[in-house]
């Protein structure tokens, strides 16, 4: 399938394809009504949003996101609006040093063109996650972020993602967390559409619906 063809499908699609598939999925989705998930063409922000939101709470991210996009008086945030703010401040919106460098090299391969974003849409999965773990501090978590919310690819399993395992243990009654293999089983019966099972699992999780 090429990439350029890949969309989510409509929820009576997606609704057969889980009834098939994974009955407890399939239910899930009916109590949670439409999947919401619209693509973020703002590619620098989605980056710099998955950065901050890196290993904490969703809660967290949020308000450090909310201090993070004031630094730039209303205008989204650019790469060379990022590059010019000294370090401290944004260490004091409550960014790690870690982070801080993390969003400055980011800035720098957006604004020296060593990374072209939109040419990533008419690559593969794997393809898009070699492009962006290029950037110091993009490991393959934010870069399946940006597949899921930039791309709007519909076939993305975030093993790595905490709140998808948190998920799983209580949609599937488990005892612990989901191993990798467990959550590759369980996203072997959502193919092609590991990324509606992931949004709808986060929901499960946690009403508020999941964005960058």
């Amino acid at each position: 399938m090429s990439s350029k063809n890949r969309i989510i499908p409509s929820r009576k699609e997606i609704l057969q394809h889980f009834d098939k598939n994974d009955t407890v999925m399939a239910q899930l989705i009916r109590e949670s009504g439409p999947i919401k998930l619209k693509r973020n063409r703002k590619y620098f922000k989605v980056l710099c949003n998955a950065i901050i939101g890196q290993q904490i709470s969703v809660a967290a991210a949020d308000a450090i996101t909310i201090r993070f996009n004031k630094l730039f008086n209303g205008n989204l945030p650019t790469s060379k609006a990022v590059i010019q703010l000294a370090d401290i401040d944004l260490q004091k919106v409550g960014l790690s040093k870690q982070k801080v460098a993390y969003l400055k090299d980011l800035s720098f391969y957006f604004h020296e063109k060593i990374l072209l974003p939109h040419r990533l849409h008419y690559m593969d999965n794997d393809e898009v996650i070699c492009q962006l773990t290029r950037v110091h501090g993009i490991g393959r978590w934010t870069a399946e972020m940006f597949l899921i919310f930039s791309l709007n690819r519909p076939d993305v399993l975030p093993i790595g993602d905490l709140g998808l395992q948190l998920a799983l243990k209580k949609l599937y009654r488990m005892r612990k967390l989901p191993t990798i293999k467990r959550m590759q089983s369980i996203g072997k019966k959502w193919n092609p559409l590991e990324t509606v099972g992931t949004w709808y699992a986060w929901r499960a999780q946690d009403e508020k619906d999941v964005s960058y």
